[in-house]
């Protein structure tokens, strides 16, 4: 309490905030994208992020929005390291690339970020929370480090994402060295093993399309009516645990489904078979109905799976999707730029659904690398993409970065881990962190991050590693004397917020540590300099 008392003011200055498928009739014919996917060369990442700033440079021109600057160099390192490897740079990383004069280095940086040890491990955390949202489930809690071991293995060999979808939801291709049931049994675990429940994530999560709504009724406004839910259900209905019939945790491999491609809505007396979200009827050879799906699912002619990914994608990176929100695209909700979802879509389907590919073009475009300070009123709207959007951190993001800056053990652990719990080993720091903020849709909301920063201003986590008692790293830097008060400070803003103070920010924190604080101890006022950055809204925000 007295912490907080004495660095109120000093917190104060770090504020950050933000100054050849049809689509069906039920679609909507108006609806961009409505028409075959045709099939396209491939372009390089940076020619498709030239023509991606195209169009939204000359959206933004025909709304009379003025876009923002270039971010500085200390803005976008730390914004990509937080994108690309879940975490903050460190402090050398932070100043070789400030300080480096090469003027293609925001491209070279991006491509070492992609062959990043952290690479894998951070999108394994994304891919996890986007796939389960709800692993409450004290089965699935015991199946998800085997879940995330495998998303790694995928991530780490570029997979092709069409070829991990088809993986997941058949149960084949096991990673070697991931535990035995850990790649498929987690997502319909989760599910509860649920035909109803596996369709509703299938069409949400790989094509954008929210079915749920429709399970138990027609909706009055979506256009999506409950034949069509169920007949999409239907592809799943051989779908169950196999309790007592082997498999890790007693559940059986998902390769014995044995599907019948029919359904009967519960009740009524009606039975429906198999169909597309298209509208046609798939040709039943016999065999796992859900291969029939993907088949037609995968397929590159097809205008749900490619757009429903790179709109998924672009929203992570950018905070706010082309569609918004990101699984509810409909007659009535349009991308906000048609252009660039087709022209995206497209050259996913061409790089034979190249994640890394299509992380790079959008990390390499002017509005991904945009300044997110608000300089002119026309940027206040996200969906012009004029800015960047301030985001907050991820609960992993969070909790990586801030044991990054405080000198703490790193906690992940490789794709084969000792340990069979791996990083969801319950005891551990960044369990106990992590548990603390539960899943949701938008896990980037700044909202999430007043949560976090109210734990951590409360918290002991920071308050030991702030204290010159249990932090090593801090008191040697604490303690350097013959090192100028300013040059201390400088080392603690690159530490934490990876950029140098402005010179307002230095003369004042100078002033604070060389009084010494309320207890006239310059080492005791530099330690609470780092707490109030480690507290700072900018530290809990990508930005």
């Amino acid at each position: 309490m007295r912490r907080a008392a004495v660095v109120l003011t000093v917190a104060v200055f770090f504020l950050f905030s933000e100054g050849g498928i049809p689509l069906p009739r039920t679609w909507g014919a108006d609806t961009p994208g409505a028409s075959s996917v045709p099939a396209t060369a491939r372009l390089s990442a940076v020619a498709l992020a030239a023509k991606i700033d195209e169009h939204i440079a000359a959206k933004a021109k025909a709304n009379k929005a003025v876009l923002a600057p270039a971010a500085d160099d200390s803005e976008l390192v730390r914004r990509l390291y937080l994108d690309l490897t879940g975490r903050i740079p460190d402090i050398l990383a932070a100043r070789d690339f400030i300080d480096n004069p090469a003027a293609d280095k925001r491209h070279r940086l991006i491509e070492r970020l992609l062959v990043h040890d952290r690479y894998p491990i951070h999108w394994a955390n994304v891919w996890r929370n986007w796939l389960i949202q709800d692993p409450g489930d004290m089965q699935v809690m015991f199946l998800l480090p085997g879940f995330e071991l495998w998303l790694q293995a995928q991530l780490k060999a570029n997979s092709r994402y069409d070829r991990m979808v088809r993986d997941l939801l058949t149960g084949a291709g096991a990673a070697p060295g991931v535990p035995a049931g850990g790649s498929p049994q987690a997502f319909y675990q989760a599910l509860q093993f649920k035909p109803e429940n596996v369709a509703s994530a299938t069409s949400r999560i790989f094509m954008g399309v929210k079915l749920e709504c429709a399970q138990c009724h027609n909706h009055p406004f979506a256009k999506w009516k409950r034949q069509q839910f169920w007949e999409m259900a239907a592809f799943f209905s051989g779908t169950n645990p196999g309790v007592g019939r082997g498999g890790f945790g007693g559940i059986a491999p998902l390769g014995s489904f044995t599907g019948t491609g029919e359904i009967k809505i519960p009740g009524t007396d009606r039975t429906v078979k198999a169909r597309f979200l298209d509208g046609t009827t798939p040709t039943m050879r016999g065999g796992d109905t859900r291969v029939v799906l993907l088949d037609w699912m995968v397929s590159k002619t097809n205008p749900f799976f490619a757009r429903a990914t790179v709109n998924r994608v672009w929203e992570h990176l950018l905070g706010t999707g082309l569609v918004e929100p990101v699984d509810e695209e409909s007659a009535e909700n349009q991308p906000s730029h048609p252009e660039v979802l087709r022209l995206l879509a497209a050259q996913f389907a061409a790089s034979d659904y190249d994640l890394k590919y299509l992380i790079q073009a959008i990390t390499l475009t002017q509005a991904y690398q945009r300044s997110s300070r608000l300089a002119h009123p026309s940027q206040a709207d996200h969906r012009l993409f004029a800015r960047m959007k301030v985001r907050g951190l991820t609960p992993e993001q969070l909790f990586d970065s801030l044991a990054l800056a405080t000198g703490q053990k790193d906690e992940d652990q490789p794709i084969a881990p000792a340990s069979p719990f791996g990083p969801f080993n319950p005891n551990t720091p960044r369990a106990e962190f992590l548990r603390r903020f539960p899943n949701q849709d938008k896990r980037t909301e700044q909202q999430t991050s007043i949560l976090q920063a109210l734990y951590l201003m409360n918290g002991k986590i920071v308050a030991d590693a702030t204290s010159l008692e249990h932090n090593r790293n801090l008191a040697i830097i604490a303690e350097a004397k013959t090192v100028r008060t300013s040059r201390r400070i400088e080392q603690l803003f690159l530490i934490t917020l990876n950029r140098k103070p402005t010179p307002s920010e230095s003369a004042r924190l100078v002033k604070y540590v060389d009084g010494g604080g309320p207890t006239k101890d310059s080492a005791r006022a530099l330690c609470d300099v780092f707490w109030a950055l480690l507290n700072s809204s900018e530290f809990c925000s990508n930005h």
